[in-house]
């Protein structure tokens, strides 16, 4: 408390500590919920002892039953605020869909799955923004998609998502009814922010950028224009391209913009990541980010399956997955296993 009655702190560290008060305001409410929930179950069970009318019993058996729900959700909260967090959880984020293996399937799937995340994002009122999308003439799909997602606690939510989905269906071009498996990568970038434990700075000197002519569909629709932007990050060696299809004759001064927004998240990842390395010891993989080259999930049509493999679950409620609106169905089993992870280790 005393460093935020402290005017020379600097705007940045300002921030880390009304943040950090505030963590600590919620932890102690919680623990002050907990205690009053106990004290409360304490005395309905004296009374639960002593009384012998049955009406009585009735109402304080029903009462009893709902405090302890009540105190398991104050405990589940409480060692969820407790837990060692992810700085970047409550940042923004960059969600990038690319087809993988299983040609046209593979790019019609990649449609749904931006689609699912889209919807997800309208139901968590967050800000949705397409920063580059590349389309499959061929089958109407997406090729790749590249999405600025804004709002509170993006990638907290949709770390899990990072790594390969599956997809196990009869194609609609199918003639003998034959189960097709395809695959798409997605990867989640953090946005870095103004309090965050990484400090990207990219320097000018530090960038190559080649503008080059944007791909077309062909025909009328061939890009005249140098408006599609390939920046290269020297140090790091990260490349990132940016081509909007829908826009290509815009001027490239759009494109660049965007790339350097995904570039930022690109290098903040690969600190965060260097950062976890170091701080792990005997640990493989890093708590929740998910491998991108590892298979995570599969969504099979024919069973109304979705089974995410690192924690081995199975839901029947496909469609309502695909909708984004039973997305938190796989998403909130996976933040208590790594969590539950986290804590043992």
């Amino acid at each position: 408390m005393e460093q935020l009655n402290n005017n020379l702190l600097d705007p940045q560290e300002l921030a880390k500590a009304s943040k950090e008060v505030s963590s600590l305001s919620n932890s102690r409410q919680l623990f002050l919920d907990w205690q009053q929930s106990s004290q409360d179950l304490a005395q309905l069970g004296e009374l639960l002892s002593n009384t012998d009318d049955e009406d009585m019993l009735e109402l304080a058996k029903e009462e009893f039953s709902e405090l302890m729900e009540k105190r398991v959700m104050i405990e589940k909260d409480l060692v969820t605020e407790l837990a060692p967090k992810d700085s970047a959880d409550e940042a923004s984020a960059i969600l990038e869909i690319r087809a993988g293996a299983g040609g046209d399937e593979a790019a019609l799937f990649s449609a749904e799955m931006t689609r699912m995340y889209e919807r997800f994002s309208q139901l968590r009122r967050w800000k949705w923004e397409v920063l580059s999308l590349s389309e499959d003439t061929s089958s109407k799909g997406l090729k790749d998609v590249t999405v600025n997602i804004t709002g509170k606690n993006v990638f907290g939510l949709l770390k899990y998502e990072s790594g390969v989905h599956r997809v196990q269906r009869v194609p609609a071009t199918e003639a003998q009814g034959r189960i097709h498996t395809s695959t798409i990568t997605v990867a989640i970038l953090p946005q870095p922010t103004e309090v965050s434990f990484v400090d990207v700075q990219i320097r000018e000197s530090d960038l190559r950028i080649d503008v080059y002519r944007a791909s077309g569909a062909g025909g009328q629709h061939v890009n005249t224009t140098d408006s599609a932007v390939r920046m290269t990050h020297i140090p790091t060696g990260l490349v990132v391209s940016m081509q909007d299809e829908r826009s290509q004759h815009k001027a490239s001064k759009s494109n660049k913009a965007k790339a350097l927004k995904v570039l930022r998240a690109k290098i903040f990842e690969k600190a965060r990541e260097e950062t976890d390395n170091l701080r792990r010891d005997s640990r493989n993989k890093q708590i929740g980010t998910g491998d991108r080259s590892e298979k995570i999930r599969t969504y099979n049509f024919p069973q109304n399956r979705v089974t995410d493999h690192r924690i081995n679950l199975t839901l029947h409620e496909l469609e309502p997955v695909m909708t984004g609106e039973a997305l938190m169905n796989v998403i909130e089993p996976l933040q208590e296993h790594y969590l539950a992870e986290s804590l043992l280790n």
